[in-house]
C-alpha cells in the first residue's frame, strides 16, 4: 500500500485506527474453543467486526510464534484472509525484527514475500545495514522503533549524546538518510505524547504508528494535538481494549462497538484539523 492509498483510506473511512491482533489463546471466549481452529475463527470474527472502523491491522507475531507451527499457520491464514476479503487494509506484522546481512534479508523475505504483510516493525539498534534489507522492498513499509511505551525505554532511548540529542531523536534523524516518508514510519508510544512535538520537528511528514491508547492508557487528545499533520500522519493502535472488549458469545459485536467509538473520536479530530 502506498502512502497516497493509506491517506485515501483515512479520508474515506474517517479513521486512523489500527487494530492490533494480539490473539492469546488463553483469553479467547470459551465458546470459540469448540471451533476447529479457535485462533483463526476469533481473528476472522474480529477482522469482520472492526474493519468498517479501521484502516489497518497489526498482528503481533509473538502471539503466533508462542503457539509453534500452529500459530504461524494461523498468522499466515489471518493475513491471507485480510488480503482476500479487505485488500484495501494495511497489514503491519509487528515482529520487531532487525539483523544484518542475509539474516535481515530473509526476515524481509519471510514477512513481505511469504506472509504478504504491507509493513513490519523493525528495531534499529544494529544500524543502517540491519534496516536496509527491509527498505529494499519499494512497495512495503518499514515501521522503525523510535520511542516506545515501556518503562525500560529510558535505559537507552532517553539517553543524550554529546550534542544534547536524545538517542530516539538520533534514530529518527539518521534513519531519514536511509528511507523517505513514502516507505518509513516510526513507532512512538502513546504514553509519551509530550515528546511528539520534538519528534515532529525532526520528522514533520512521516507517519507515526502510536500504540498504547487503550489498555495502556495513552492520552488520545494529546497525541492528536502534537502529532497530527495536514495529511493526518498518524496510525493509532488499540489491541486488547478492542479485541477483548467482551469474553462472551457476542465478543465480535463488542469489538465492533469499541472500535467504532474510537473511530468517532478520530473522525472529530480529522474534522477539527480540516482533513475531512
Amino acid at each position: 500500500m502506498t502512502r497516497e492509498e493509506l491517506i485515501a483510506q483515512i479520508v474515506a473511512k474517517r479513521s486512523f485506527l489500527c487494530v492490533g491482533l494480539d490473539t492469546d489463546v488463553r483469553k479467547l471466549p470459551p465458546h470459540i474453543m469448540d471451533e476447529e481452529n479457535p485462533m483463526l475463527s476469533f481473528n476472522r470474527a474480529i477482522i469482520d467486526a472492526t474493519e468498517p472502523s479501521a484502516v489497518a491491522f497489526k498482528p503481533n507475531v509473538a502471539f503466533y510464534e508462542s503457539m509453534g507451527s500452529y500459530g504461524m499457520k494461523v498468522l499466515e491464514e489471518t493475513i491471507d484472509y485480510i488480503k482476500d476479503k479487505y485488500p484495501h487494509m494495511l497489514v503491519i506484522a509487528d515482529g520487531k525484527r532487525g539483523d544484518i546481512g542475509n539474516t535481515g534479508a530473509l526476515y524481509a523475505r519471510a514477512y513481505f514475500e511469504h506472509f504478504h504483510a504491507d509493513g513490519i516493525t523493525v528495531a534499529p539498534y544494529m544500524g543502517e545495514d540491519s534496516v536496509k534489507p527491509f527498505l529494499a522492498y519499494s512497495d512495503k513499509w518499514v515501521v522503525l522503533l523510535a520511542l516506545t511505551s515501556n518503562d525500560g525505554s529510558k535505559d537507552f532511548q532517553m539517553q543524550k549524546n554529546d550534542h544534547g540529542e536524545y538517542f530516539f531523536e538520533s534514530v529518527i534523524r539518521t534513519s531519514q538518510e536511509w528511507g523517505d516518508k513514502e516507505h518509513l514510519m516510526y513507532v512512538v508510544g502513546a504514553t509519551h505524547p509530550e515528546w511528539l512535538e520534538r519528534i515532529r520537528a525532526i520528522a514533520p511528514d512521516h507517519f507515526l504508528l502510536v500504540p498504547g491508547i487503550g489498555a495502556q492508557g495513552g492520552d488520545f487528545d494529546a497525541i492528536v494535538s502534537a502529532g497530527m499533520t495536514t495529511e493526518c500522519g498518524l496510525l493509532v493502535n488499540a489491541s486488547r481494549s478492542i479485541i477483548y472488549a467482551s469474553n462472551g458469545e457476542r465478543f465480535a459485536e463488542a469489538a465492533h462497538n469499541e472500535a467504532e467509538a474510537v473511530r468517532l473520536k478520530m473522525e472529530r479530530a480529522l474534522i477539527s484539523k480540516g482533513i475531512i
